[in-house]
């Protein structure tokens, strides 16, 4: 290992993705994650070729406020490759939550891909749980958009309260001529 590397902690897992917003199932991930390792690092993924509906601040500060409770959970946000990210704050293992069939076809290549980009992270999937399998961030945004005004109950199936209020704040506020 070259001496500016820093060395791995097998103890410290980096939950990397874009989080836009944070579900109910990336809360079961981080939850479990945190009992299985020391250290659990939500890492927000900053993609200049997407438009996700909240600021990688917008996301720091709503995922910092679910995870309070959480001793052994912090959040970041990263631009580039997640492996990359990884490495440079010393863990060693990327921890990826798993819904459907087809997240296990393209999780299994994008692991083979970091495992060429770097032999010495290890990536442990965790299966989702059954109440949360079926929930993506892109239908939590289409009930928002869709759901009918002041029934949070409808969102309190997908998303922890602070992103019901934060959802809540973004579809209302006024958009914005020629955007």
């Amino acid at each position: 290992m070259p001496a500016e590397q820093v060395p791995l902690n097998r103890r410290h897992a980096v939950y990397a993705g874009s989080f836009d917003p944070l579900s109910l199932g990336h809360l079961d991930v981080i939850r479990r994650g945190g009992e299985l390792f020391d250290r659990v690092t939500v890492a927000i993924g900053i993609n200049p070729a997407k438009s996700p509906l909240f600021s990688p601040q917008e996301r720091l500060a709503i995922i910092r406020a679910v995870v309070a409770p959480l001793r052994n959970v912090d959040v970041a946000c990263f631009e580039g490759l997640a492996v990359n990210f990884v490495r440079g704050i010393g863990a060693g293992v990327m921890l990826r939550g798993l819904r459907t069939l087809t997240d296990i076809e393209a999780e299994f290549t994008m692991t083979l891909a970091n495992h060429a980009l770097d032999r010495e992270i290890e990536t442990v999937f965790l299966m989702a749980s059954e109440g949360y399998s079926h929930i993506s961030s892109s239908l939590v945004k289409q009930v928002a958009l869709l759901g009918k005004e002041g029934q949070d109950e409808s969102l309190a199936k997908f998303v922890p309260p602070q992103v019901i209020a934060a959802l809540r704040q973004k579809l209302r506020a006024p958009s914005v001529p020629g955007s």
